[in-house]
């Protein structure tokens, strides 16, 4: 079969990501887009930022394209990010319907004893789940975040080896759980470690949940009918123009961290800084971070279900061609240094034999830099096609032609 290489140069069809205007601080929330996509393979290193963390990691959200990384995959202590993968568990549990956000939640001695960041729960105290949810993302309650998962494990070690469950099987490899909050160990015990690769792809999978982003992104709320305040830890939320959440950490031997993330345009980043030595300098350099891959960074939309990319005649058909549909959106985050060098080919073939069957396999539509293939995305038929039978060997056009005898 002949294959044709139509190349295009890409220009109006990505979509440049823009500045969004700040959105009120009590309702702003994160909005990811689910795709079947193809990152770009290309990574710019962004400068070391003036205070050095011990490792930070920036990826879009959509494609999991790398951004900026140094160290990404040394392991270190989340401290209250710990928190996410509670979060995370809790809310796959309700989305399962296993367990309900309205549904109730005694609190225990052993929760209600427990230190830092709180909103003072006592023994025998009932909250709803969902509440005890938003007090663990918003003011980082280290108790709500015993009190759920003992509520939904029984217990916290078994809640624990769940954590350490899921994270195998999210691949986060260089994960180890030992508590649902992320406190300081006990003398002689070890800390709950992770990377900053494992945290982005963790802030990922949280993303999908909008009662996450909607806690996380949510600047104070009220607890207890309005008789506390709840506070949240993130200062990217009121001081970084597209900021929606995610998680921050701190305790004196982790240092200062933060998993954030901001969306403005199609771009949603998530940025991890691990280990900061002070607490400004951890936002400073998740600020930068962010502001640099906007800047440096935009989205690429190289195709999209069901619009056509091309025209595929048909021999001996009813019809006298198909068009070549993507079967799935292609999505890439390129640098815009690089946009006027991106090339779109439709690898399709010069002509089809009837009968087409509808979805039939047409070939690929590939996006590449130069010699350099950045992504895919499989090429069907829009439709069938019939052979025209021995009368369109006479009357080339099949049905047209007899029809207009």
């Amino acid at each position: 079969m002949r294959w044709t290489a139509a190349a295009l140069v890409l220009a109006v069809i990505g979509a440049t990501a823009m500045a969004a205007p700040r959105e009120p601080a009590r309702s702003r929330r994160a909005a990811p887009r689910a795709s079947h996509s193809s990152a770009a393979a290309h990574h710019a290193q962004a400068p070391a930022p003036a205070v050095q963390p011990v490792a930070y990691y920036v990826v879009a959200a959509d494609t999991g394209t790398e951004l900026a990384a140094s160290d990404p995959d040394r392991q270190w202590p989340p401290a209250s990010m710990t928190k996410m993968m509670t979060v995370l568990l809790a809310l796959e549990q309700v989305h399962a319907r296993k367990h309900a956000l309205t549904e109730e939640v005694v609190v225990s001695p052993h929760a209600a004893t427990t230190g830092g960041s709180q909103v003072y729960l006592k023994a025998g105290e009932r909250f709803l789940l969902g509440d005890l949810l938003s007090a663990v993302m918003i003011p980082s309650a280290n108790d709500a975040a015993v009190a759920v998962a003992e509520h939904l494990a029984g217990s916290t070690d078994a809640f624990v080896r769940r954590m350490n469950a899921r994270a195998r099987a999210l691949g986060l490899t260089r994960t180890v759980y030992r508590s649902p909050n992320g406190l300081p160990p006990d003398p002689g015990k070890e800390p709950d470690l992770t990377t900053a690769r494992d945290l982005a792809h963790l802030a990922r999978e949280l993303m999908r949940f909008p009662e996450a982003m909607h806690w996380s992104g949510t600047v104070e709320a009220s607890f207890r009918a309005g008789k506390f305040t709840m506070h949240n830890t993130n200062r990217l939320l009121t001081r970084f123009a597209g900021a929606t959440g995610l998680k921050t950490g701190h305790y004196q031997a982790a240092g200062f961290s933060v998993t954030a993330t901001a969306t403005r345009g199609d771009l949603t980043l998530v940025a991890v800084v691990l280990g900061a030595p002070t607490h400004a300098g951890c936002f400073d350099v998740a600020t930068r971070l962010l502001g640099d891959a906007f800047d440096g960074y935009r989205v690429v939309v190289a195709a999209r279900p069901g619009v056509s990319v091309g025209t595929v005649p048909v021999t001996g058909g009813s019809e006298g061609s198909v068009k070549a549909i993507p079967t799935d959106e292609l999505r890439l985050v390129v640098p815009r240094a690089d946009e006027r060098q991106l090339v779109i080919e439709p690898r399709i073939p010069r002509t089809v034999s009837a009968p087409v069957i509808s979805q039939q396999p047409l070939g690929d539509l590939v996006v590449r830099r130069g010699p350099e293939e950045l992504g895919r995305v499989r090429v069907v038929a829009d439709a069938a096609v019939d052979s025209a039978g021995w009368l369109g060997w006479l009357w080339p056009g099949g049905r047209d032609a007899q029809a207009a005898r």
